[in-house]
């Protein structure tokens, strides 16, 4: 047991996990003997006994999917102090740092600002896997190191007399595609700032530009510029009043919706994306922690789907052996899909059966937000809240209000615990230019790392481009006010907000950062992900890029 000292500082100042550590954590995982959860296949199967009750080997698949993707007005004065309200809306973004302040060039000081972001996660003091940038070079360089080099040559053509830039500018390209990739990136960045200054003609020529040396198709350069591309076609488009095919006149899908992919798709993503699991085996495992001393535990999950972070759940509650659990209730909340939702909860009570384990399934199903209420939930004095957030809450963000209401129910149920994953990224600036680059570097990330994780695999990781990905980006740079329904924010803001309500920050165990180690060693992409500690948030990054947090909750009770 870990006492006195915080586990981060144990931790830290260990430099690692020993054999000692591993070997007690395992036992705390709550599995039986050699199940540790990452040392397994990482497919369906990490699951055990957990998918016996889907059938056949594809349909156990096709019924536990959720994919990571599937992520003001009344603020009081305390909160508004660290979250800003924008002139249309009140809008979660980045808190204004002192002393900052916006070079010419439409506000391009931002690209200044991401590299301090991306240098942080090093995995510094980590025992996990971490990506050298030196030892990679063979394979050419990152998107988002091209990215960086982009944005140096396009700041020192247009500040070089103003602004000491931190990037490397003695860095040469080490390839042709590199070079073009550069090249094709700085073009992009151009087209912006003129964007932003409103010379609409000038950014026009410059996209055509951008045409000619991208596509959908191409290198994950080529392809992350195509889409961002169209987006600036439809910003120039919503600013100018015309229609032209790749703006305004071409279909558009809702965002929210286009995240939904194809059930195949996300087969894939849970099978070959680490990031998934990374993220579901450690938020399961710091609530499996934290219930460790309750003999009744009740889930209540924000968003879930197939549920497999329930079956996840439920085999390690069933194979505790100290505290042996008397019953799970498991509550889903919902707006739609109801009989969906209920499916899923078949396929789980007969899970539960199959592990003997007491447990049962409630649906919370209102029409919107603001119809759930405390007395919905089926709660019981005695036992152990916990609530689960997965990419969740993000989709609230335009509507604060709904957001406020959701998180005033869950802290008037007093949980023990509420563990939130929620996308890295700061894509919320009422700035465009702000957005543009913040959304550039994270969606470079993700382009890079769904080529190289899905190389064999390319049906899939087009579906993902071409939907999700395109309907996102184009709703995060061309998009404002009411329209913008993907506002990504870091979590220092989710810190913010969460501490205004009188949540309270708690340290993720080690045992669950052992969990995310485990999972990156399954990969042959492994060692290109990247973890850091923030506060006691645990931040997951691809080559060094920030994309996804792990934070876990407490409410605490006045005295």
């Amino acid at each position: 047991m870990l006492s006195n000292i915080s586990q981060t500082e144990q931790f830290h100042s260990c430099g690692g996990l020993d054999e000692y550590d591993l070997e007690n954590l395992e036992k705390k995982s709550g599995f039986c003997e050699g199940e540790k959860w990452g040392e397994l296949d990482m497919g369906m199967d990490s699951f055990g006994c957990g998918v016996e009750f889907f059938g056949d080997c594809s349909a156990q698949i096709d019924q536990q999917q959720q994919q990571f993707a599937d992520f003001g007005s009344t603020c009081a004065d305390e909160f508004l102090k660290t979250v800003r309200v924008d002139s249309q809306k009140s809008e979660l973004i980045e808190p204004e740092k002192k002393g900052a302040h916006l070079f010419p060039s439409a506000s391009f000081e931002i690209l200044n600002k991401y590299r301090s972001r991306c240098r942080r996660l090093n995995g510094e003091y980590m025992n996990i896997p971490r990506y050298d940038a030196e030892r990679k070079v063979s394979c050419g360089m990152s998107v988002v190191t091209i990215i960086q080099l982009a944005a140096e040559k396009f700041i020192q053509s247009n500040e070089s007399s103003l602004l000491s830039h931190p990037y490397l500018s003695s860095m040469l390209c080490r390839s042709e595609e590199d070079s073009q990739g550069v090249q094709l990136v700085q073009n992009v960045l151009a087209c912006a700032d003129k964007v932003g200054e409103k010379q609409y003609e000038r950014a026009r020529n410059l996209l055509l530009e951008c045409d000619r040396m991208s596509s959908p198709g191409g290198t994950p350069v080529q392809r992350l510029v195509f889409y961002f591309t169209e987006a600036l076609y439809e910003k120039i488009d919503r600013e100018t009043g015309r229609i032209t095919p790749k703006g305004l006149g071409k279909k558009i899908e809702d965002p929210l919706q286009a995240l939904k992919t194809p059930d195949m798709t996300l087969i894939t993503f849970h099978k070959k994306l680490p990031l998934s699991q990374i993220t579901k085996f450690a938020g399961i495992q710091a609530v499996v922690d934290d219930v460790a001393e309750a003999r009744k535990v009740h889930f209540i999950d924000l968003e879930i789907r197939k549920g497999i972070q329930c079956t996840i759940l439920m085999q390690a509650l069933a194979a505790r052996s100290e505290n042996p659990i008397e019953h799970l209730k498991i509550t889903a909340v919902a707006i739609k899909s109801k009989a969906s939702i209920e499916e899923t909860g078949r396929q789980l009570t007969s899970f539960a059966q199959s592990l003997d384990l007491k447990f049962s399934f409630n649906v919370v199903m209102v029409e919107d937000i603001f119809g759930l209420k405390e007395n919905l939930f089926d709660l019981d004095e005695d036992e152990a809240i916990a609530v689960y957030a997965a990419y969740t809450l993000t989709n609230m963000i335009g509507q604060p209000d709904q957001l406020e209401h959701l998180i005033r129910i869950i802290k008037s149920m007093n949980p023990c615990m509420m563990v939130v994953t929620e996308v890295e990224a700061n894509c919320n600036s009422p700035i465009f230019v702000e957005r543009f680059v913040e959304a550039l570097f994270f969606y470079g990330a993700c382009f890079e790392s769904m080529a190289e994780c899905l190389k064999n695999d390319e049906k899939h990781r087009c579906i993902a481009e071409r939907t999700c990905f395109s309907s996102a980006i184009r709703n995060i740079v061309a998009a404002e006010g009411d329209d913008r329904k993907i506002r990504h924010v870091g979590i220092s803001v989710w810190r913010a907000f969460f501490t205004h309500f009188g949540f309270e920050e708690t340290e993720l165990s080690m045992s669950a950062v052992y969990q995310a180690n485990l999972v990156v060693k399954n990969f042959t992409s492994g060692s290109s992900y990247t973890f850091d500690i923030d506060g006691k948030s645990l931040i997951i990054g691809w080559k060094g890029a920030p994309v996804s947090s792990l934070s876990a909750w407490k409410f605490q009770c006045p005295m």
